[in-house]
């Protein structure tokens, strides 16, 4: 499998000094997936991602129960503001085999 690429939507909707972009990601191999969107933002408000598909899972085991208690645990994308780019990971699992939609609102550059 290829690294992550994404396509951001061609039509960014605007209200005042603010606008929203939004736009999906591919799945891919490795860590961390950045979207640079220095080109339509100055600064970035709000950032949020969308996985397509099944959700990961990790299976958590608490070992001070007794007996151990096992749980199957399901991971959303962590999207983190870096910037003018946006960085997402999956959860717990680092992200590789799920592709899906992200958003963003940000002061217009």
């Amino acid at each position: 499998m290829a690294a992550s690429t994404s396509t951001i939507d061609p039509r960014p909707t605007v209200f005042g000094d603010r606008m929203i972009i939004t736009g999906s990601y591919t799945a891919g191999d490795t860590g961390t997936l950045t979207i640079d969107l220095s080109s339509f933002l100055s600064e970035i408000d709000f950032a949020g991602a969308n996985s397509s598909g099944d959700l990961a899972a990790t299976t958590i085991t608490d070992t001070g129960a007794s007996p151990a208690a096992v749980q199957l645990v399901n991971f959303h994308p962590d999207v983190r503001i870096d910037g003018t780019s946006i960085k997402i990971a999956q959860g717990l699992v680092a992200y590789p085999g799920q592709a899906g939609t992200f958003i963003a609102i940000g002061r217009r550059s």
